[in-house]
């Protein structure tokens, strides 16, 4: 039987800050074809670098030190913060149109369609078709759709995400995470979920790795390793997901 090639591969990645002090040491995983990787761990973990290292878009006095990698195919991020991605002296319909316009190579027409059918997809008003509307006339789950249309818009082959549902409440996380979830499943792209939330990743994730202190403490099949994790700070972070409150009169 004929392995799976990887459409990503990380190999001994290693990223430092101009003062020599490393922020991402040796981390190394691949992915295949519409599989999707969870990278989780604390804040100032490594996570969102290594989401950088792989589109090649690194902070300014970050270099990559050390490492491979190999990316088989088109990538496209969608960010944290969805507010700060959209330009906001720019209705969304047109910011949209213009990413499908030059990454699709459309007709400014045809391209304004494939925009409005992306955002419908999306879960968007339908009023945007004649009423276009800038960021700060929508909610945050809605911007967050747009962003994530937008990364769309390039036609990727992985989608990077990095912890797009931080900023938004508990209802809208879940409306994001199923709306991510069955594109992946009608558009077949491989995903890299970047969350510091165990449980988010355990829904999304078929594979996990756990970053501690720029470093991969420990990886594998999601469900294999939150049954049995091996690393006193997975079960740390295991530890720290609040469970649901039993409600009173509740069978």
């Amino acid at each position: 039987m004929m392995a799976i090639r990887p459409v990503l591969e990380i190999d001994a990645l290693s990223l430092a800050a101009k003062s020599n002090k490393k922020l991402v040491d040796n981390v190394s995983f691949s992915l295949s074809k519409g599989e999707t990787l969870g990278l989780v761990g604390e804040s100032g973990s490594g996570k969102s670098l290594t989401l950088r290292a792989i589109l090649g878009i690194l902070p300014r006095g970050i270099e990559q030190v050390g490492g491979t990698v190999k990316n088989e195919e088109r990538s496209a991020m969608v960010f944290q913060d969805p507010r700060g991605s959209l330009d906001p002296l720019c209705p969304v319909v047109k910011q949209l149109t213009e990413v499908v316009y030059y990454r699709q190579r459309l007709s400014r027409r045809a391209s304004r369609k494939a925009a409005l059918e992306l955002l419908h997809m999306l879960g968007l008003p339908a009023s945007l078709q004649t009423s276009d509307r800038y960021p700060s006339q929508l909610s945050g789950g809605q911007c967050q759709r747009v962003v994530i249309a937008m990364a769309l818009a390039c036609k990727p082959g992985i989608l990077l995400c990095d912890e797009p549902t931080t900023a938004l409440d508990v209802t809208v996380q879940k409306q994001i995470m199923e709306t991510i979830s069955a594109l992946q499943v009608e558009l077949g792209f491989a995903m890299v979920f970047v969350t510091h939330n165990l449980a988010i990743a355990a829904a999304m994730c078929s594979k996990l790795c756990v970053m501690k202190e720029g470093k991969i403490i420990e990886q594998g099949n999601t469900l294999s390793l939150l049954q049995n994790p091996q690393n006193p700070y997975t079960q740390m972070l295991m530890n720290s997901v609040l469970p649901v409150p039993e409600l009173e009169g509740s069978d």
